[in-house]
C-alpha cells in the first residue's frame, strides 16, 4: 500500500512508462510537468497543439522535444479531439488538460466517436498525503459532481475504491460524511449514508467497507471515535475513502487543506471514463501535476489488468 506519493510515484516507476496524451499542450506548468513526468519514467508524452507555441515553450524551461511526439494542430477544440482520439484508440494510456476551457476538453471527453464516455457519471477523485496522517485518503466528489443522488453516490464510490485499490489498498474503508453520525430523518444525508451502509452490506456496493454517516472527526481520528463511543462501528478513525454529501462540502474542506496544511501534497483525477483523466486547474503546482499523472498511471494499469 502506498503511504504517500513518493511510494506511489516509485511504483509507477516499476510499471514501465506510460503514455501520456495532451490536450492543446502549449502550457508552460503543464509542459514543466510533463518534462518532469517523463524524466522520472513516470509517463512520455504526445503532444497535440500548436507546434510554434510548444517549441517555444519548450526552449525555455529546457525540454528536449525529440523524447516526445508532437503533433501540430491549430485550433484548441481540434487539438483535444485529436490528443482523446490516442487515447479512445489505445495510443496512449492516459488523457490531460492542456492549454484550454475546462468546458471544451470535457466535450472532448465525452465525444461520442473519439471520446471516453462509458454511458455512466463522471466524478473526481482526489487523493491527499497530509502530514500526520499514516496513509493517503481519498477525496470524493469536490469538483465535479454538484449534488449527487443516491444512484450517483454509488458510483462515485466504485470510482474512488477502484483508485483506491489501484494505490495498494485491499480492501478501502469508505465513510460517508455528515455533520453527525447518527441517523436523523430531517438530515436527508444521514439517510442515504444509512441507505449506502446498508447496500454494502448486502452486497449492492462490492470491494469496500461502507460505515455511515459519520462526522468527520470519527472518520479520521481514532481518539475521536474512542472518546464518542464509535469503538462498535465498522470505520474507527481509519477511513481511506471520504464521501462528501455535496461539492460545496467537498471544495470547502479540499481548498483549506491545500491552503492551509503545511507540507500536504496531492493529485486529482476525472474517473467514469475509458482511460483516467487528468483535470488539474491552472492554479495548481507542478507537483500536483505530477501527482495526477503518477495517479492516472497507477490507475491505467489498473484497467489493463481488468482487461
Amino acid at each position: 500500500m502506498s503511504k504517500g506519493f513518493d511510494e506511489l510515484i516509485s511504483g509507477v516507476q516499476k510499471l514501465g512508462t506510460k503514455r501520456l496524451s495532451v490536450a492543446n499542450a502549449g502550457d508552460k506548468a503543464v509542459l514543466e510537468a510533463v518534462k518532469d513526468a517523463e524524466l522520472d519514467g513516470i509517463a512520455s508524452g504526445i503532444l497535440v497543439g500548436d507546434c510554434d507555441t510548444i517549441k517555444k515553450i519548450a526552449d525555455e524551461i529546457e525540454m528536449d522535444l525529440s523524447r516526445f511526439t508532437v503533433v501540430d494542430v491549430k485550433d484548441p477544440g481540434e487539438a483535444a479531439l485529436k490528443a482523446v482520439q490516442y487515447v479512445h484508440d489505445g495510443e496512449a494510456d492516459m488523457y490531460m488538460k492542456g492549454f484550454l476551457d475546462t468546458k471544451t476538453f470535457l466535450k472532448s471527453v465525452l465525444n461520442k466517436e473519439c471520446g471516453l464516455r462509458t454511458g455512466n457519471p463522471l466524478s473526481h477523485v482526489c487523493v491527499f498525503e497530509i502530514p500526520g496522517i499514516d496513509r493517503l485518503l481519498f477525496f470524493t466528489d469536490v469538483a465535479f459532481m454538484p449534488y449527487p443522488t443516491l444512484e450517483e453516490k454509488k458510483f462515485i464510490i466504485d470510482y474512488a475504491v477502484d483508485v483506491a485499490k489501484a494505490c495498494g489498498v485491499d480492501m478501502p474503508k469508505v465513510a460517508p460524511l455528515a455533520a453527525v453520525e447518527v441517523v436523523n430523518p430531517k438530515m436527508p444525508v444521514t439517510v442515504e449514508a444509512q441507505e449506502l451502509t446498508r447496500m454494502n452490506d448486502e452486497g449492492e456496493i462490492k470491494g469496500c467497507i461502507v460505515d455511515g454517516p459519520l462526522s468527520m472527526d470519527m472518520a479520521i481520528d481514532p481518539a475521536a471515535a474512542e472518546e464518542k463511543g464509535g469503538l462498535d462501528r465498522k470505520i474507527r478513525g481509519d477511513a481511506d475513502i471520504l464521501l462528501f454529501p455535496d461539492i460545496h462540502a467537498g471544495n470547502l474542506v479540499y481548498k483549506s487543506i491545500v491552503h492551509m496544511v503545511p507540507g500536504v501534497r496531492n493529485g486529482c483525477i476525472l474517473t467514469g471514463t475509458k482511460a483516467p483523466v487528468v483535470l488539474t486547474s491552472r492554479s495548481d503546482t507542478k507537483d500536483v501535476k505530477i501527482n495526477s499523472i503518477a495517479l492516472a498511471a497507477v490507475v491505467a494499469e489498473a484497467l489493463k489488468n481488468k482487461g
